[in-house]
């Protein structure tokens, strides 16, 4: 996998962090014939998802919905605008070419309006979700409506993710930064719980589940990827503490103490496991097994991490406003046996937070001095809690009778518009490796033909894999017919 040097708005660099990806529905679905793949003899120079003019008229259309109408025709036809804005911005920034997305983002001031949907949906999740699918009468032989909701949390926290790199996103969220740093809270505590001996795919006895139980395991599979996502943005706003409020920066050092959070991360470490005698770390979107000479390799997720704390500990900003408690001290003191040789080469910056840890172990540090001021809180959630508590169950039957049981023509319709913004040549083109032989894990030219989502190196690879691929691929087979059938007929 090639790697990248990032250079960060602080002066820090770090080596292995690769560019960002889309989060993707990978249902890897007879054993048809293998076939070279076109899309990687593309470059992304050579691939546009949206003109100029179209861009800026999606930006300028974004707006927040309430939660009785995710997933009404009009919240999917948003969705779709989300996804070509999100991938368009991955392509741009991929190919070095400017970032229109981010510009028409900030000019035309839609980061809020990004937040506060991206928090409706995560609300959506918790408080809708579970009630719609103890519903009765709820038995749907077609879940993609409802996963298209699912996976709208995980559509806007990577469009945040690719544009909250420059700072002048980060200044243009406004008072929602503080929303969005909660959010963020919340993923990471989420994370730290996070049980990384967990399957991280369908197991070949889970296709027997029914479609709502299949739905709601990748749901579980989709919240740690959407966590990790939300923790590269967290480490972006972190970048940007000498612009940040005071009551910003208290949120994140007071009230959610996140350089003792971070700490736990590292220490939990939920994106690495041992399978056997493999040791995995998940990357590029999937669990991977690493080799022993490349176990002393940072991850992109581990970089993350250590330059948050870098930017939380030994910032001007943050520094003198963080109490370094008996319990803070201990807590952070556990990182200096991490800070060895091999980390500090990747990132030297962090010499200098091995000698402040130095230092710290040394000394008592005075608490901060207590200022007397306004502190503004984040008002999002409170509000949709407000406006929305009590009508859970009220929303859920609304959307079972009204959103979530289409007739087929309506089914056949969303198919085709799915087909027409998932386009396959961008898909591939946005991976940043190549694939991967699924029987024999080499370097693969060649995929199924009938799925088009195994790859493969030779035919008797694709052989001796049929037997394990079988299932995967009829599954998805059956999943891409509506869209095989929408495209023959246009």
């Amino acid at each position: 996998m090639a790697t990248e040097t990032l250079s960060l708005s602080n002066g820090l660099s770090t080596t292995s962090l690769t560019s960002h990806q889309p989060a993707q529905h990978r249902v890897t679905p007879k054993c048809g014939s293998v076939s070279p793949p076109d899309p990687h003899s593309l470059t992304m120079g050579d691939l546009e998802v949206l003109l100029p003019g179209e861009a800026e008229a999606l930006v300028q259309a974004l707006q927040v919905f309430p939660l009785w109408e995710m997933g009404s025709q009009g919240w999917c036809r948003q969705q779709e605008h989300l996804e070509k804005l999100n991938m368009q911005a991955i392509l741009d920034a991929s190919a070095s070419q400017g970032e229109p997305i981010q510009e028409l983002l900030v000019t035309h001031s839609k980061i809020p309006a990004l937040i506060e949907e991206l928090i409706s949906v995560e609300m959506w999740k918790q408080k809708v979700f579970p009630v719609l699918c103890k519903l009765e009468d709820f038995k749907p032989h077609n879940t993609f409506p409802i996963y298209m909701v699912v996976h709208h949390e995980a559509s806007i926290i990577n469009l945040l993710e690719t544009v909250f790199f420059h700072k002048e996103v980060c200044d243009s969220a406004e008072d929602s930064i503080l929303d969005l740093i909660d959010y963020c809270h919340r993923k990471l505590t989420m994370l730290v719980a996070y049980n990384n001996s967990s399957g991280s795919s369908l197991s070949e006895e889970e296709f027997e589940l029914s479609p709502l139980e299949e739905l709601q395991k990748q749901a579980q599979l989709m919240e740690f990827e959407i966590s990790l996502k939300a923790l590269s943005v967290l480490r972006y706003i972190t970048d940007c503490v000498d612009s940040l409020s005071l009551s910003t920066i208290t949120r994140m050092l007071t009230t959610h103490n996140l350089p003792c959070l971070l700490v736990e991360l590292l220490e939990h470490s939920p994106w690495t496991r041992q399978e056997g005698s493999h040791l995995k770390k998940f990357e590029c979107g999937r669990w991977q097994v690493v080799t022993l000479k490349e176990q002393q390799k940072l991850t992109k997720v581990d970089g993350q991490v250590w330059i948050a704390l870098y930017n939380l500990l030994l910032s001007p900003e943050c520094q003198p406003k963080y109490n370094f408690t008996g319990f803070n001290k201990n807590q952070l003191l556990k990182l200096r046996g991490r800070l060895n040789d091999v980390l500090l080469d990747q990132i030297p910056n962090l010499i200098e937070l091995h000698r402040f840890l130095s230092q710290l172990a040394l000394t008592e540090p005075h608490p901060p001095k207590k200022d007397l001021v306004m502190e503004q809180i984040p008002e999002i959630w409170s509000r949709l809690e407000r406006k929305n508590g009590g009508k859970w169950h009220a929303i859920a039957k609304y959307q079972l009778k009204h959103i979530f049981s289409p007739s087929e023509q309506d089914l056949r319709l969303q198919a085709r518009r799915w087909a027409e913004t998932y386009k396959l040549d961008v898909i591939e083109a946005l991976n940043p490796e190549k694939p991967k032989c699924a029987s024999c894990n080499a370097e693969a030219s060649k995929r199924c033909s009938r799925c088009q989502n195994e790859w493969y190196c030779k035919r008797e690879c694709q052989v001796k894999h049929w037997q394990k691929h079988r299932k995967y691929c009829d599954l998805m087979a059956k999943s891409l017919d509506p869209v095989k059938e929408e495209v023959k007929a246009q």
